[in-house]
Formats: C-alpha cells, structure tokens, sequence
C-alpha cells in the first residue's frame, strides 16, 4: 500500500467559498480545475500519485489510495464537499466518511446503482425504464438456460468494476464464461443481458442539485471502437424529436427516482423496428463522463462545471450548445511517447481546433487526451477531428 503523503493544509479563498474534495486524480478531477477557478472555488484532490494527471495541475493534491479509510478520511476533514473521479470506493470508506458526517455527492446510497450493474438493473426495472432481457446468474446451468430463452450469443458482465470494455464478455457458449463464472461465485455471480440489436449508441447527461434541481443537455451520439468510446456527435444527427423526448425523461426520472446528485451520463442502445421501445439503457455514470467532454467547448456550461455546481447545490448553469455541431474525438496513445511536436503541428493546421491533453504518459491504446470542434458543417468536423487524433496518436503524419 501507497502510505500517503503529508502536505500543508488546504489554502481556502477568501470570502467564504468553499472547498471541494475529488477522490481520485484521474483526467476527470482535472478538467474540474479550470472551472473550480472561474467559479471562485478551492479544488483540493486525492490523488494516486504525485505526477497523476489531476496532480499535475490542482496545487492542493496529496498522495493516498481511495481504498485507504484514515487516507480518505484525513483528506475529506479539509473538504466542505466529497466527490469523486471514479465509483470505485470501497462501500467501508464510505461508511466512515458518512459516519464522520462527511457531505458526499453522488451519496453512497445512490452510487452504489452505479459501482453494482445487478443492482442498477434491478432498480431500472423496478421503476419501468426500458432495459435489455437480464439475469443473474451463478453457473452455467443458468447461463445455459438464459441464452437458450433470449438467444445466443450472450453479453456477460462482472457486476462490479469494468469500464472502457473491462469486464464484458460476448459469449456464444455458457462454456465461454465458465473461467469468470467460477471467481464470480462468491460476489454473487454475474449479469446475464441479451445482446441487443440497436442501431446506434446515444448517451444523455444531466446534473442535480441536492435541492432537486436539474438540468439535461442535448442527447448525442457515442461511437465506440473496441469498446471504447472514440467519438460523440453532439447533438446526435437525425434523431427524432418523440426519441429525444423519451430518453431526456428517462434520465430525468433516473436521476430523480435514485436521488443523484451531482452529473450523471445514462449510456443507451437506440433500437429500430415497430411494437418494441425505442431505446434500452446500457449503463449509468454517477460522475462528469466521456460523453460530456463536448461541452467544454460545445456549451455555454460545462459538465465540469455543472458539477460542481451541483454538488454545491448552486444554481445550476445553462446547457444550450453553443454550435449547431460539437464533435469529440478521444486520443489515445500510439508508439510515440513524445507529443508536444505533434500537439504544435495540428494547432498551426486547425486553428479551430480545441486540444485537451490529460497529462498522461503514452501507452498504446491508452486514452490521453481528446479534441473538440465546433461548426455548422457535421462531415467537416468530423473529418477534422479525426485527422487530429489520428495525428497525435501517430496513425497519421500529415
């Protein structure tokens, strides 16, 4: 274990504004900086370690590992408000914080629909929000009997702990989960989902406040490669107003009926055909998500933003684009380690263009950076948004 570091307590502004804590120093808690700066506030982060990518840039981030309760808690005693980079805080360090009367947002009886997919299945279901044909199932007895009701193949996730990918498993046998089956079994098996078939991804992002207060921006497209999300299309091209409608006051009633606080991002499956719903829900994110980063510079308020407005129960911020288009491209790394050349040659060739680097050593495949532009003409950022992240990752040099 990480033993954490001291450091000299947090400078707060003056004039009574307050402190906000991020556990985790992933890129996430540092794009909440710049706007913890424009809204007067002290950004304070517990961060994995000295050079994690929200270390980099926050002045108050002391080293300590979010699994570590007297870490945690010794960080959240100079924090008027606990939020968090990731869901993956053990259930004990919550319970200590709560016990230390710690203000968290998204509150722990919350989160947990989005650290548990079992559980957050189990709460859509309960409260009619369309979601694929799911199970829980503990041996391949049950796999087998699942896929035989709903068809082969079947789409298998660890219940806790995956993302980009991680934990998900496409199996056309109940044979091909046996391995994950047999270290699942004492956590209570895994999820069991039909594999759906839709005919695109979409993505919502809406904030509350702890006063109830809520705001959804514009429902976008994600377009995922391998698993993971390489671009968003913000708004999402062609999609009706009757589908726009239903998935906004799905995520209102998500976010709602389990109290979030703070942004969360409802991931969906868009589904063609008549006489079935038009959507499904895929998965929840109780923090800023990849989705959202468009609206650092797509919309008058950021999620970054928001959040912390949220989570501060201000007023939350207008969500209008400030385009008709915003495309993201995701960055992920390639085989050069060295970025600054590329980053300056695709600054001179787009001067339009809108880099965010996170900070992060390069490691082939590893998401480090994204790039947003902004416009009238869809096809046009798209074309050069990939050419900018196809640059930087080194598929192409020119």
């Amino acid at each position: 274990m990480i033993e954490p570091t001291t450091s000299a307590p947090v400078r707060r502004a003056p004039g009574g504004f307050p402190v906000v804590g991020v556990i985790g120093g992933g890129q996430l808690a540092r794009m909440m900086q710049p706007p913890a700066v424009n809204l007067g506030l002290t950004l304070a982060v517990l961060a994995e370690s000295d050079d994690a990518s929200a270390a980099l840039v926050v002045p108050h981030a002391p080293v300590g590992q979010h699994t570590d309760v007297e870490a945690v808690r010794a960080f959240a005693r100079e924090c008027d408000v606990v939020t968090f980079d990731h869901e993956h805080v053990p259930a004990e360090v919550l319970s200590a914080l709560e016990a230390d009367g710690v203000v968290l947002h998204p509150s722990p009886a919350a989160l947990v629909y989005a650290q548990d997919k079992l559980a957050m299945r189990r709460r859509l279901t309960e409260i009619g929000i369309p979601c694929p044909a799911w199970a829980q199932v503990t041996d391949l007895a049950g796999l087998q009997a699942f896929g035989d009701e709903h068809g082969w193949p079947v789409v298998v996730k660890t219940p806790r702990g995956g993302y980009d990918g991680k934990g998900v498993r496409v199996v056309g046998t109940a044979a091909e989960a046996a391995d994950w089956l047999d270290r699942a079994v004492e956590s209570g098996g895994l999820l069991a989902e039909e594999a759906v078939g839709f005919s695109r991804e979409l993505a919502v992002l809406v904030a509350r406040s702890p006063s109830g207060q809520a705001a959804v921006w514009p429902v976008v497209e994600t377009v995922q490669t391998d698993g993971i999300c390489t671009e968003v299309l913000a708004p999402a091209p062609e999609l009706s107003e009757e589908l726009a409608v239903q998935v906004t006051e799905a995520a209102l009633r998500i976010v709602g009926e389990l109290d979030v606080t703070g942004v969360m991002a409802v991931e969906l499956f868009e589904i063609p055909g008549e006489g079935q719903p038009t959507y499904v829900v895929n998965e929840l994110a109780m923090r800023p998500h990849n989705s959202g980063h468009w609206t650092i510079d797509g919309s008058v308020t950021s999620q970054f933003e928001q959040h912390l407005r949220a989570v501060l129960d201000l007023p939350l911020g207008d969500v209008r684009a400030r385009a008709p288009w915003t495309v993201m491209g995701n960055v992920l790394g390639g085989d050069y380690p060295e970025l600054y050349a590329t980053y300056r040659h695709i600054l001179a060739r787009d001067p339009g263009l809108k880099v965010h680097l996170y900070g992060k050593g390069v490691r082939p495949g590893r998401k480090i950076g994204h790039v947003n532009v902004s416009g009238d003409d869809l096809a046009d950022l798209r074309g050069r948004a990939q050419h900018a992240a196809d640059y930087l990752q080194g598929v192409i040099t020119e």
